[in-house]
C-alpha cells in the first residue's frame, strides 16, 4: 500500500501507492504533508526531494514492487486471500492515519458464526452472545487481577447486564468491563459485534466459554486445541511455598499456553506445551509474578492418547506408556514413541485410544 522514503533516521516520507501521493515525514512548510503524484508515478510539482539520491531509489524500488508483488484486489482482502502492508511509525504518530483510513475502508464486517448444532449466529441478531477466546492474569500485578477476553458475536453489550454462562448454566452480572489501548485501560460502557472487550474474572471463565443474553441457549464451536508433544515434570523448589506454587500453576494453565497433568499413582504435576518456548515462559512468570522457583525436569517427547476409563487397568502402565489424569480428571497415556503405542494396541487390542485434543 505504501513504501518508506529512506529508513531510520534518514526516513524523509512514504510513497503511497494506493493514494497515489508521497507523505512527507515532519514537514516544516504548512500544507505539504502530502504531494500528488502523476499518472506515470512521480512527483506532479517541484519539491526538493527531486533532487535526492533516495527519490531515484525509491522509484526503482516502487518499479520493483509492482512487478514482483501482489495487485491490489479489494475483494482478495474482504475473503482474507490478501492482506495489505502499510509502512510507518506508531512512536513518531507517522503514517498512522493513512493506515486507519485504509483500515476502515477494507477491514470486514463482524462475520457470522456457527455454534455446535451447525446453526449460523448472525452478527446483527438481536441477542446478545460472545465466546471467551483468551484468559490472561495478573495483567496489573499491584491487583492480581485476572482478564477474560470477550469476542462479542451478535447483540450489543451493555454494562451491568447480565448473561448465561452456557457450560456451567450460572447466570452472571458482567458490572466490570474493559478496553485496552497499549498500556491504558478504560471501562466499557456499551460494545457490539465485532468488538472485544475484558471482563473482570474471579475464576468463573474458561477459554472458549460461551455467554449470551436471554432464554435460547448459544454454544459455540469449540475453539481449536493442539495435543502437546513436548512435556516436563514440574516441582516447587521451596517446598515451604506450596500454596503460591499451586495457585500459579493453576492460573497460568487456565490461560491454555500449557496443558496440565497429573501422574495417577502420585499425584505429580506434568506438563505438556508445542514448544520449548512455552515452558521458559511458565517458569519467569511462576518467578516474578508468583513469587515461586519451580524446577523443571525433561521428560522428552511423548504421544498423549486419552483412554475410556471402563477400559482402564492401571497395570497397563509401564515405564514407555506413563498414566497420566488431565485437568477434568480423564485418564490417558504418554507414550514413549509411536513403536510403544503400537506395542501397546497389540497388547490390548480391544482398547481404544483417542487423540482428544
Amino acid at each position: 500500500m505504501n513504501w518508506p522514503i529512506g529508513m531510520g533516521k534518514g526516513l524523509q516520507g512514504l510513497y503511497d501507492i494506493y493514494n497515489n501521493r508521497i507523505e512527507l515525514y515532519r514537514s516544516e512548510a504548512e500544507g505539504e504533508s502530502y504531494l500528488p503524484l502523476d499518472d506515470n508515478g512521480q512527483l506532479a510539482v517541484d519539491h526538493p526531494l527531486k533532487e535526492e539520491s533516495i527519490y531515484d531509489q525509491v522509484l526503482d524500488e516502487i518499479e520493483l514492487l509492482k512487478v514482483a508483488g501482489s495487485e491490489f484486489d479489494a475483494a482478495k482482502i474482504a475473503k482474507g486471500e490478501l492482506t495489505p502492508v502499510f509502512f510507518g511509525s506508531a512512536l513518531t504518530n507517522f503514517g498512522v492515519k493513512t493506515f486507519l483510513d485504509a483500515y476502515l475502508q477494507f477491514a470486514p464486517a463482524p462475520s457470522p458464526h456457527k455454534t455446535q448444532d451447525n446453526q449460523i449466529v448472525a452478527a446483527d441478531q438481536e441477542q446478545f452472545s460472545g465466546f471467551i477466546f483468551k484468559i490472561q492474569a495478573n495483567m496489573n500485578p499491584n491487583h492480581r487481577d485476572r482478564i477474560a477476553f470477550v469476542r462479542i458475536c451478535s447483540g450489543e453489550f451493555d454494562r451491568g447486564m447480565d448473561v448465561t454462562l452456557q457450560r456451567t448454566g450460572k447466570k452472571i452480572r458482567l458490572s466490570n468491563s474493559t478496553q485496552f489501548m497499549a498500556d491504558s485501560r478504560e471501562t466499557v460502557e456499551t460494545a457490539v459485534a465485532g468488538d472485544i472487550i475484558g471482563l473482570y474474572d474471579t475464576g468463573n471463565f474458561q477459554i472458549g466459554d460461551t455467554i449470551f443474553s436471554g432464554k435460547k441457549a448459544v454454544q459455540f464451536e469449540k475453539l481449536p486445541q493442539f495435543t502437546p508433544e513436548l512435556f516436563m515434570r514440574v516441582t516447587a523448589k521451596n517446598v515451604m511455598k506450596q500454596k503460591s506454587f499451586h495457585k500459579g500453576i493453576q492460573q497460568l494453565v487456565q490461560e491454555g499456553a500449557v496443558q496440565l497433568y497429573q501422574s495417577y499413582s502420585t499425584g505429580d504435576y506434568i506438563l505438556g506445551a508445542v514448544g520449548q518456548l512455552q515452558f521458559e515462559v511458565f517458569q519467569f512468570r511462576m518467578l516474578n509474578e508468583y513469587n515461586s522457583e519451580v524446577v523443571m525436569t525433561p521428560m522428552g517427547h511423548k504421544t498423549a492418547r486419552w483412554i475410556n476409563p471402563d477400559q482402564l487397568d492401571e497395570k497397563m502402565s509401564s515405564s514407555r506408556n506413563l498414566l497420566v489424569k488431565d485437568r477434568q480428571g480423564d485418564p490417558l497415556f504418554l507414550f514413549e514413541n509411536e513403536f510403544a503405542e503400537r506395542w501397546f494396541q497389540d497388547k490390548y487390542p480391544d482398547v481404544e485410544l483417542t487423540a482428544k485434543l
